[in-house]
């Protein structure tokens, strides 16, 4: 299969410069990612897809001057159905996993970078994901993630 084509993605209207790929691995169902995102002129826009299980993934709007601020919207990712998601500068993203044994792909149109990294809480009730989960196993930082009302985004002026 052809998992990517500059040609096609640009006839589709998206014109990111993708400069880095990522793999994330997940070996637990029920492992919930997120919801990540890169502050300022660090902003990341993501292709994000999963080529091993399946995932439900998230896209939240982060931008305060978007009528769309907020919302989010949730798409099942999987090896099966080969689908991908295109995350846009200024959304917040994360994953949940429905299998065991994940793994998550990412293109990011801008490096990682530590000092620019943020984060919400996966719970958020001003959010109000519905995750379909009420104990993920979560890393230490997604435990002590900002609520959205205490976080600085970066996207202030978007």
């Amino acid at each position: 299969m052809e998992s990517w084509s500059k040609r096609e993605f640009e006839a589709s209207g998206f014109h990111y410069d993708f400069v880095q790929d990522n793999l994330s691995a997940s070996a637990v169902k029920g492992t919930l990612r997120g919801i990540h995102f890169q502050r300022g002129d660090k902003a990341q826009a993501k292709l994000v897809q999963c080529i091993r299980g399946a995932v439900l993934d998230v896209a939240v709007d982060l931008r305060p001057s978007s009528p769309t601020y907020k919302k989010w919207a949730a798409v099942e990712l999987s090896e099966a159905n080969k689908r991908q998601v295109v995350i846009p500068r200024g959304f917040g993203h994360g994953f949940l996993t429905l299998t065991d044994e994940v793994e998550f792909l990412y293109k990011a149109d801008n490096p990682y970078a530590p000092e620019a990294d943020g984060g919400i809480r996966w719970n958020d009730p001003e959010i109000g994901v519905e995750w379909g989960i009420e104990m993920p196993i979560l890393s230490e930082k997604d435990k002590k993630a900002p609520f959205l009302k205490d976080a600085v985004t970066g996207f202030e002026t978007w």
